[in-house]
C-alpha cells in the first residue's frame, strides 16, 4: 500500500494477484519499467480506486482526434480503466484486440466494471503505445504526455515513480 498511498486494502488486493500474471506477458518485467507503470496507474486510478473518469465525459463531445464523432460519444467514451481509455476509435481499437462489442450500448462499462477489463486495457494501451521504451529510458514526461495527452498530474505521477523507485530499484 505505501506506492499506492491513496488506495485501498480492497482495491490492492483486487489487482495484485493479476497484476503478478499479466505484467510479465506485456514485458513490463524490469523494475524501472513497472516503477514507471505504476506511477501512471498510480495516479490515472488513484491507486486502483477509480476504474472510470469522474468527470461526464462531455468535454470530449466532437472530440474528431479521439474518433468521438456522434451525438453522445464523449460521455459514452470517457476514460475508464485503470489507465483512462478514451475516445471511441481507442475504444474500438481495445474491442477489436479483446474480440468483445465495446461498441453495443451498455458495453463501454465494461472496461470500468469488469477488474479483468480494467487491468488488462491499460496494459494494451502500454504496449499498444510502445511505453516500455519510454520507461527504460526514464523518461516520465514522455510517458505522461502519451498517456494523458499532455502533463496533467506530472507531480502526483512523479511522487508515485518516486516510491516506486524506492521499493522497486536496488
Amino acid at each position: 500500500m505505501v506506492i499506492m498511498a491513496h488506495g485501498t486494502e480492497l482495491g490492492i488486493k483486487r489487482y495484485l494477484p493479476m497484476l503478478h500474471t499479466a505484467l510479465p506477458r506485456f514485458e513490463l518485467n524490469i523494475p524501472l519499467r513497472i516503477a514507471h507503470y505504476l506511477a501512471q496507474v498510480g495516479h490515472e486510478s488513484m491507486s486502483f480506486v477509480y476504474t472510470e473518469e469522474i468527470a461526464s465525459g462531455t468535454g470530449y463531445e466532437g472530440r474528431e482526434d479521439l474518433g468521438n464523432t456522434e451525438s453522445g460519444d464523449g460521455v459514452r467514451f470517457k476514460g475508464r480503466g485503470l489507465i483512462q481509455l478514451t475516445g471511441r476509435d481507442n475504444y474500438t481499437a481495445y474491442a477489436n484486440y479483446l474480440s468483445v462489442d465495446l461498441l453495443q450500448p451498455g458495453n463501454e462499462t465494461l472496461v470500468s466494471s469488469t477488474p479483468e477489463y480494467a487491468l488488462d486495457v491499460n496494459l494494451w494501451f502500454w504496449e499498444k503505445r510502445r511505453l516500455n521504451g519510454y520507461a527504460d529510458s526514464d523518461d516520465l514526461k514522455a510517458i505522461t504526455r502519451r498517456v494523458n495527452g499532455g502533463c496533467n498530474g506530472l507531480e502526483d505521477r512523479k511522487q508515485y515513480l518516486h516510491r516506486a523507485k524506492f521499493f522497486l530499484l536496488p
